[in-house]
């Protein structure tokens, strides 16, 4: 009992008055689930979960209210399930098992790119924010913790894959970046590339591509 009440008290960082669950944009599930917080002492949390793209923070339902794990307890946790789906940390990310075998691992970290309301310009046009600002401004009134940001914003979902292949952690982002890392077998990705559509935004794409590029 004690250890559940400092587990509480270190998971809070950010407390949010609750709102109606009308939408989730930048979160990752479509809902709060019901998920379990293991710690490298073996300890299981049980939690409505979520993860939030926008802030990259691992954020739970307490009653209403939406708080992310705070700074403190992230080194203590070995793994995040959240439906069918395992999290890791990364880098001190948090970042999905797609994959993890003793030779090589793919993980995908999801992130989203926040797009600000345009402010208005000479002869009735608009101009974009700075994404900067534009995040830290939404970050310090709380709205990106919301279930569904304000209606002048907008959000673009991606994802940065991590491949961990004989002991060395690369990412990726782009096509480009991932035929970088096969530049050893230049023609055997060229060859798969043309034959199928790799798309970043499908993990299955991505996931087959590497499965293929390590087995030929």
């Amino acid at each position: 009992m004690k250890y559940k009440f400092l587990f509480l008290f270190l998971l809070i960082t950010v407390s949010l008055q609750a709102q109606e669950m009308i939408q989730i944009s930048h979160y990752l599930f479509p809902d709060f689930q019901s998920g379990v917080v293991l710690m490298k002492n073996g300890v299981r949390n049980n939690a409505k979960l979520n993860y939030n793209t926008a802030s990259e923070e691992m954020v739970f339902d307490e009653n209403g209210k939406y708080l992310a794990i705070g700074d403190v307890l992230l080194p203590q946790i070995d793994t995040v399930f959240i439906s069918n789906e395992k999290f890791i940390r990364v880098n001190n990310k948090f970042v999905k098992i797609i994959f993890d075998e003793p030779e090589i691992s793919l993980f995908v970290e999801h992130k989203c790119r926040l797009i600000p309301p345009g402010k208005p310009a000479a002869y009735g046009g608009t101009s974009q924010t700075s994404s900067a600002a534009s995040y830290s401004s939404i970050m310090a009134d709380g709205k990106v913790y919301n279930l569904k940001l304000p209606d002048d914003y907008k959000f673009k979902p991606y994802n940065v894959f991590w491949i961990n292949r004989n002991g060395k952690l690369i990412s990726f982002s782009s096509i480009g970046q991932l035929k970088k890392i096969y530049r050893d077998k230049k023609k055997v990705i060229g060859d798969y590339l043309k034959k199928n559509d790799v798309k970043l935004t499908d993990e299955k794409s991505v996931e087959d591509v590497i499965i293929f590029m390590e087995n030929n």
